[in-house]
């Protein structure tokens, strides 16, 4: 019981923290070890007993695995998005598609954008970092309030094309090596559940937005802002386009070499995987240069921007997997796992259900699914679910409850890409990243059905 209210209410004091504003480095290793209190875990290697888990090893190994694994990626994505800002790319661009498709259609171009990324296969928090730049251009020529921007990036990236199938994001592939399925499972109930999650999560960003305009809400610009290229001295809209386009082409060569036209050849026949990203962003990162030679004198200065940008950024991202390492270790958590591998009624609710509680807990679609396949899979399966249906709701159900106020990814795009607070911009975030996927997942259920 004592372990059961520590997960739970240490959970509901970092998502009040986070959202009052304390630096996520402090509220989640604090939260984290609360947690590690209440479920019996020693805090220092020398107090637990032989072989036991403790606070401070099994938090620092989440936090420095992810660092591992993802820094190269961050570093990357954040000098892609600085000189993309730099040499005049970025406002080339948000221009172009002004000039082209009107300043009503601003924040349309960036969740757009941010879908055409996603579902190319690049990180969600790379495109944020990619992606920001031209949105920050885009909403101030519209003088459209920037705490929706946040939620416009968010909404493009990880609702209708990250648990889509067909999209190469982790979140649409964990469930094939315990599933036996492919990428493309139930795509016909996936392409309405899309559908329908773009259209009224557009519509009701585009609401929240002419509501907050209403009220006298513009555009505010910030002393740190880096001031509007002269259109002039920028590289052509065309040109423009090319870094982006770079990223998503060299990222597809990288997964399917075989499908090139020879182009991978000398690559693995499953592709780079992950590290394709580093290839892709390097890419786009030189071509990002190339087109803005012209303002060649800042591009050292968007080096250096993005190194930092990249550090806090992932640092934060750290300190919530730390958490939710830790939050897999409480008693409490595991008989959560039992409960709701037993849960009554049809699996598909019940696999949801299951999924979407864990991705709470830890904070991470992908770790919700981690954790919760291995256990629940082998049952369902032999029970005679169908294992297309089965893909497809599970990967839905991840993308709902995980994008909390303590979600990595939510804290990295408000705070550390975007520079706005929780208190401003959670609200139409949380909207469009929890309450639009839950109504995906009660259609797709619905349909299954």
């Amino acid at each position: 019981m004592l372990s059961a209210v520590g997960l739970v209410g240490r959970l509901a004091l970092l998502i009040v923290l986070t959202v009052r504003g304390v630096n996520i480095l402090i509220a989640a290793p604090i939260c984290a070890a609360l947690v590690a209190l209440t479920s019996g875990l020693a805090w220092l290697p020398p107090l637990a007993a032989q072989g036991a888990p403790d606070f401070a090893t099994s938090y620092m190994a989440g936090f420095t695995s992810f660092f591992a694994d993802w820094f190269l990626m961050f570093l990357l994505g954040a000098i892609f998005g600085e000189v993309m800002g730099r040499t005049g790319a970025a406002d080339a661009v948000a221009h172009w598609i002004i000039d082209t498709f009107g300043i009503k259609h601003a924040a349309l171009a960036v969740v757009a954008a941010c879908a055409v990324l996603t579902y190319g296969g690049v990180s969600v928090f790379i495109v944020a970092f990619s992606v920001y730049p031209m949105a920050v251009s885009l909403f101030k020529a519209a003088d459209l309030p920037r705490r929706f921007i946040p939620g416009a990036m968010a909404f493009g990236s990880v609702t209708f094309t990250m648990t889509s199938a067909g999209s190469p994001e982790i979140q649409n592939l964990i469930p094939m090596q315990y599933l036996g399925t492919k990428a493309t499972a139930a795509w016909e109930v996936s392409l309405v559940v899309a559908v329908l999650m773009a259209v009224s999560g557009y519509f009701w960003l585009m609401r929240m937005m002419r509501r907050a305009v209403t009220v006298g809400e513009a555009f505010v610009a910030r002393s740190d802002d880096r001031e509007s290229i002269a259109l002039e001295t920028a590289p052509s809209p065309l040109a423009s386009i090319v870094p982006l386009i770079a990223v998503l082409a060299v990222f597809l060569i990288t997964q399917y070499p075989s499908l090139m036209f020879g182009l991978g050849d000398g690559l693995p026949d499953n592709g780079l995987g992950k590290w394709g990203l580093v290839v892709a962003l390097g890419a786009g990162v030189l071509a990002a240069i190339a087109i803005g030679r012209r303002r060649f004198e800042a591009v050292p200065d968007a080096f250096s921007a993005g190194a930092i940008s990249a550090v806090v950024a992932i640092v934060n991202t750290c300190a919530v997997v730390g958490f939710g390492s830790i939050a897999k270790l409480s008693p409490a958590f595991l008989t959560a796992l039992e409960a709701l591998q037993g849960l009554p009624g049809d699996p598909l609710i019940g696999a949801a259900i299951a999924v979407t509680v864990i991705a709470a807990l830890t904070g991470s679609a992908s770790g919700g699914q981690t954790i919760a396949l291995p256990l629940i899979a082998p049952g369902y399966l032999d029970a005679g679910v169908n294992p297309n249906e089965f893909h497809r709701v599970v990967a839905i159900s991840s993308g709902a409850l995980d994008s909390l106020p303590h979600n990595g990814y939510v804290v990295t795009t408000i705070r550390a890409i975007c520079g706005e607070t929780h208190k401003d911009a959670y609200g139409p975030l949380g909207a469009l990243t929890v309450v639009v996927p839950f109504v995906g997942l009660a259609v797709a259920v619905l349909l299954f059905l």
